[in-house]
């Protein structure tokens, strides 16, 4: 099936870009976000608004969700103007926001009972993946709604995986968050040990991005944070919301966090310095604060 009406909620830093991507797929998207001029873009080219979560629904056949926090995921699908109370029966929810594995069966479970399916499907790739299309998405879900969904899944990422069972989607997620926040520590040493060291950081840079010490994050961020360039392809606030996930699950499971704990410290500091709008990449800026006071 690869002409079902399309709904999109949420349009921030990913949901934008993975929307835009539907449409230029050719797929027809009914769209409603929070703050409604957010959504002025898309329809400007060609997408249709709906005043709540329910209307979306009411007009779809499977309704994407990219908003910020476990509250906003449940507000959206099952709260009073949710999704919930809008979708037909044999409808299909893909939420590919980052949430609580437990809340996500325990919405799931809710949209079930009204004859209602549901995918986890959470992405990484930063905002540039999300513009270009390249994103890679973790589903979690029964393979029949992977495979119904996956024509819109390629329109918006280039590695699709099927890990397993709701809310499985979001345990990988997880793991990968935990590689995410882990290279973006060792980034951010190694970076500030290179300065301090005098070397020309351009050249180190491209030294060791090609071989074993190369990452997704350093060739992406690395020259972000050369050029004081802190504008975010994920935020601080956004990434300190996941770390937290990360280590409520580890605490859970009894598994420890070390680098992990570390850096949603580091975090913390920036956030009271006013800086969790910036990009997640800014994590060496607490470096920075912690050696030469001067992040």
């Amino acid at each position: 099936m690869t002409n079902a009406a399309l709904g999109f909620i949420g349009l921030g830093i990913m949901g934008q870009g993975m929307a835009r991507n539907l449409l230029k797929h050719g797929h027809p998207i009914t769209v409603w976000n929070r703050t409604p001029a957010k959504a002025d873009a898309l329809v400007a080219e060609g997408a249709r608004w709906a005043e709540s979560p329910a209307a979306v629904a009411a007009g779809s056949d499977i309704i994407f969700t990219c908003v910020s926090d476990t509250p906003d995921v449940e507000a959206v699908l099952v709260g009073e103007h949710g999704v919930i109370h809008g979708a037909r029966p044999g409808s299909l929810v893909v939420d590919m926001s980052t949430i609580s594995p437990a809340a996500t069966r325990a919405i799931g479970a809710k949209l079930a009972e009204r004859g209602v399916a549901m995918l986890d499907a959470p992405v990484s790739g930063g905002s540039e993946g999300a513009a270009r299309g390249t994103l890679s998405i973790m589903v979690g879900g029964a393979a029949e709604h992977v495979e119904r969904a996956r024509p819109y899944f390629e329109a918006m990422g280039k590695t699709i995986t099927h890990v397993g069972s709701p809310g499985d989607g979001q345990m990988v997620k997880l793991v990968n968050q935990i590689l995410v926040v882990g290279n973006a520590l060792a980034m951010s040493e190694a970076l500030e040990f290179a300065r301090a060291g005098g070397l020309d950081l351009q050249k180190t840079l491209a030294a060791v991005s090609g071989g074993a010490a190369g990452s997704w994050m350093l060739s992406n961020r690395g020259p972000q944070i050369l050029a004081d360039d802190w504008r975010p392809g994920f935020t601080i606030d956004l990434q300190q919301k996941d770390v937290r996930l990360c280590l409520r699950e580890g605490d859970a499971l009894g598994v420890p966090l070390l680098a992990t704990s570390l850096v949603f410290n580091l975090y913390r500091v920036l956030q009271a310095d006013g800086l969790g709008h910036e990009g997640n990449h800014a994590l060496i800026k607490a470096l920075r604060k912690l050696g030469d006071g001067k992040g």
